[in-house]
């Protein structure tokens, strides 16, 4: 038998009031996102996530952050092989993540109809597309800043067809092989134009 569950404090309670929304807003819509369902889900007494964030629009705003900040954690950019880093990712955030790239989807919808939503969610696709052009800086692509936005939106345009689409009737490794072909083929076009 398992004690009761321990309440996280501070910073740690912070993120298990977003990691709840994001899984709430992946598995019930954002019409399932209410405070008190993410105190329920996250096992917090009441009234503790209106505490921490007090409106709709920062609960979402702290979905957006949280799932940068794991996107961030997650990209190692020293040492590693930048096209098996580029397919790591994204095989690695479809299989992993799942539940993020739903919410990512439903709040980039929600974004188009709220300025401050759309403010973080464009704040934080500048911060990943300048890690990513780093690592095309270092395949040796020229314009790498200007690179990284279409390839950007190729990997995350796999994701959605692997966690919303047709792509979710590959094999993992159907899915990975393509992954890889894509990443591939695009750097070196990308390599290629000059």
């Amino acid at each position: 038998m398992t004690g009761p569950k321990s309440v996280p404090r501070g910073a740690d309670r912070q993120d298990a009031i977003a990691d709840a929304a994001i899984h709430l807003v992946a598995t019930r819509g954002l019409r399932g996102l209410t405070h008190r369902a993410v105190d329920t889900e996250a096992g917090l007494p009441p009234g503790s996530t209106s505490y921490y964030l007090r409106t709709r629009n920062a609960l979402l705003t702290a979905c957006v952050r949280r799932m940068l900040s794991r996107d961030v954690s997650t990209m190692p950019l020293a040492g590693a092989d930048p096209v098996e880093l580029m397919v790591g990712m994204t095989v690695g955030l479809a299989n992993d993540r799942p539940d993020d790239l739903v919410a990512r989807y439903e709040l980039s919808l929600e974004a188009s109809r709220q300025p401050e939503l759309r403010t973080a969610i464009n704040e934080g696709g500048r911060e990943l597309r300048a890690m990513l052009a780093q690592l095309l800086d270092g395949l040796g692509v020229p314009e790498p800043e200007a690179a990284a936005w279409p390839v950007a939106a190729m990997m995350d345009g796999l994701m959605y067809d692997r966690v919303a689409g047709a792509g979710a009737t590959l094999s993992p490794e159907a899915f990975e092989a393509a992954v890889r072909r894509s990443v591939v083929a695009l750097v070196a076009g990308l390599k290629g134009a000059r």
